[in-house]
């Protein structure tokens, strides 16, 4: 179907499921919001959605899109964010009986309410709403609630968008959540896909602000997102690969209203569960600029696999989203895939390559430097290094004979090996070394073979170039393990960690209870994380 330069076309997905895909070449130039920079979308989907921080553009962006779509032969609607009821609603309700059986309907089974005409001494016919339960009628314009009368408004432009004769029509809605409760924004996006389902030749766009209408079900509905950012052109997801859209099948169905707030702001911060975001929006408010964090949310998002997720969400969608992880992050997840195969990471690395050049030949050979030095490359040979140490310290038998950090070190790993057929492929045990030479550094010198310790001062420079390549990504790891690391209350020396939440409610009551001196003395460290990952680069 042609429909001028436009195209509307039906597709299978991976499952089988139809969706609808709209061909409309849009470029957009707004130079005072972004720049030289254009923004370019070919590929919509039927429900389009326009998000992002106050001030970035949104409404700009959706009359333009608005005008090339019209350009293109659809009927357009714009329903303003100031809209208010008019003669041509009231109209559509008095004569169009299809519409207005609809929207009663909906008044009577949610609100027990229905909606009548008298008419005015003018001739002009007024709406009259009445409450069935009470068997009372008032004027709909002067006594119903904003909500009600949002509701019908907006249900009057849903069902009526393509009165005007088009084949084609396009109805766009700045702000839909204005005066809605969440249950009646969820219940207008329902009413909107039932109608996209039916009328294959209708497109919607709805500019919000609201996580009720970030309705994703399946991968293909994040080709429809644009999000506009502060002082940087709009950014979306034309196409996705195999492998994005498996994951993404997999996650949306775990992707709650919460975790949709990175939609509305480039300054959101991911960590993997609930100690960690409670922990962190305690001590956000101790940063050194506490401007930094306007707009700052810390989500927890369930798991380190899940934070691999949104960073490839953000990355695709061009959303600053900043991750705060566990050291244990390097050594396997799909976190470490994302951010190793991140082009800023990547861009980071080329630059230190020179710098570096002397510390590379030192922990490669020829051979291997023949090959580009990825990020993926480093972490490898810091777990050869650390598998070495794992390697030796497991196979001395007399460990009992050992007192101090040194022994507590090898008693955990001793653990970890009676667990795990094979421990060194577990994330946890290289962490647990890792961590065993932040603590114990000397005394595992003495105790190590000379070729060995050689090797402790290249792990200590590999993990700290591992983690600022990371950095380039946004992705901030926790140097000492995990958030209980930090913790005063109680010292914890290794990974896994046990009671976190008996440990997790002494620290909070210490920190509502501290003076803001001793916390920014006490928590110093995870204090300057939250400020990098705060920090906005322009």
């Amino acid at each position: 179907m042609v429909v001028s330069r436009a195209s509307i076309t039906e597709k299978n997905d991976i499952d089988g499921i139809i969706y609808t895909m709209i061909d409309v070449a849009v470029k957009v130039k707004i130079p005072f919001l972004w720049g030289k920079s254009v923004f370019k979308k070919s590929n919509w989907s039927q429900i389009n959605l326009i998000v992002g921080p106050n001030g970035s553009g949104k409404t700009l962006l959706a009359q333009a899109i608005s005008d090339q779509f019209k350009e293109n032969g659809f009927a357009v609607s714009f329903v303003k964010s100031d809209r208010q009821y008019d003669e041509t609603q009231i109209k559509i309700l008095r004569d169009n009986e299809k519409v207005r059986l609809k929207i009663e309907k909906v008044l009577s089974s949610m609100f027990g309410k229905s909606i009548k005409f008298i008419e005015d001494i003018d001739s002009t016919l007024i709406p009259i709403v009445e409450n069935k339960a009470w068997n009372v009628e008032y004027m709909l314009a002067d006594a119903e609630c904003h909500g009600l009368r949002e509701i019908i408004s907006l249900l009057i432009n849903l069902y009526a968008a393509n009165l005007e004769g088009s084949d084609y029509s396009c109805l766009l809605i700045d702000e839909p959540e204005l005066h809605l409760h969440p249950q009646f924004q969820t219940f207008f996006m329902n009413e909107i896909r039932k109608e996209a389902s039916h009328h294959k030749n209708r497109v919607f766009f709805l500019i919000t602000h609201s996580p009720f209408f970030i309705d994703l079900r399946t991968p293909e509905d994040l080709t429809g997102v644009v999000v506009c950012h502060i002082n940087k052109v709009p950014s979306s997801i034309d196409d996705l690969s195999s492998d994005d859209d498996s994951l993404f099948r997999r996650f949306l169905p775990r992707f709650n209203t919460y975790h949709k707030q990175f939609f509305f702001s480039d300054n959101q911060i991911f960590v993997e569960g609930y100690t960690d975001q409670q922990m962190f929006t305690y001590l956000l408010s101790f940063i050194a600029d506490e401007y930094h964090a306007a707009g700052t949310g810390i989500i927890d998002v369930g798991g380190k696999d899940e934070l691999g997720v949104f960073c490839k969400v953000c990355s695709l969608l061009g959303t600053d989203g900043r991750i705060i992880t566990d050291l244990d992050s390097l050594f396997s997840g799909k976190l470490r895939d994302v951010f190793c195969k991140d082009e800023r990471s990547i861009n980071w690395l080329l630059k230190q390559e020179e710098k570096h050049r002397n510390f590379f030949s030192s922990i490669f050979t020829q051979k291997e430097l023949a090959q580009p030095v990825t990020l993926e490359k480093l972490i490898q040979r810091l777990e050869r290094f650390l598998i070495a140490i794992g390697q030796e310290i497991t196979g001395y038998t007399q460990s009992q004979q050992l007192t101090g950090g040194l022994k507590v070190l090898f008693d955990k790993l001793s653990a970890l090996n009676e667990k795990h057929e094979n421990a060194e492929a577990v994330d946890t045990y290289k962490t647990v070394i890792l961590q065993g030479i932040q603590n114990e550094e000397k005394a595992l010198a003495k105790f190590l073979p000379k070729k060995l310790a050689d090797t402790i001062p290249s792990i200590k420079n590999l993990q700290s170039f591992i983690l600022a390549a990371a950095e380039a990504s946004r992705v901030y790891i926790l140097p000492r393990g995990c958030i209980e690391h930090y913790y005063t209350r109680n010292k914890i020396l290794y990974m896994p960690v046990s009671a976190k939440d008996r440990l997790f409610h002494n620290e909070i009551e210490f920190i509502q209870e501290a003076h803001a001196k001793a916390i920014r003395k006490n928590y110093s460290d995870l204090i300057c994380i939250i400020e990098k990952a705060c920090s906005r680069i322009l």
